[in-house]
């Protein structure tokens, strides 16, 4: 499935409108990006939260951490596992509510349950 880069960060950006605005309104600190390849030695990952959760964050947080979180997407792997564009949308959007769902320290585990794997 070849789906080009802008069209892919639109299809991000469509996720992350699709998130409850009283919602978004509370991420806090943090970026989304489009990534064409995951770090090494994670082929398959499709997506990754780096920061502190909110629910993590204590008094002194501003302080020590003046850099956004980075919540990265990863196209070239979501591309891989998809073999049409509507299983890539629907990647995209459960791959973005995932690493949202991090920031706010929901945990892997809890996201398998909701069916946000």
């Amino acid at each position: 499935m070849d789906v080009g880069l802008a069209e892919f960060e639109r299809l991000v950006g469509e996720a992350l409108d699709s998130i409850p605005e009283e919602l978004l309104d509370l991420i806090d600190n943090a970026i989304v990006i489009v990534v064409d390849e995951p770090p090494p030695g994670e082929p398959h990952l499709l997506g990754l939260y780096e920061g502190i959760p909110l629910t993590q964050r204590g008094h002194d947080y501003m302080g020590a951490h003046l850099l956004p979180d980075r919540i990265s997407i990863f196209r070239n792997p979501i591309l891989r596992v998809c073999s049409t564009r509507e299983q890539v949308v629907q990647e995209v959007r459960v791959t973005v509510v995932h690493e949202v769902a991090h920031h706010f320290g929901i945990d892997d585990d809890r996201l398998h349950e909701l069916g946000w794997g």
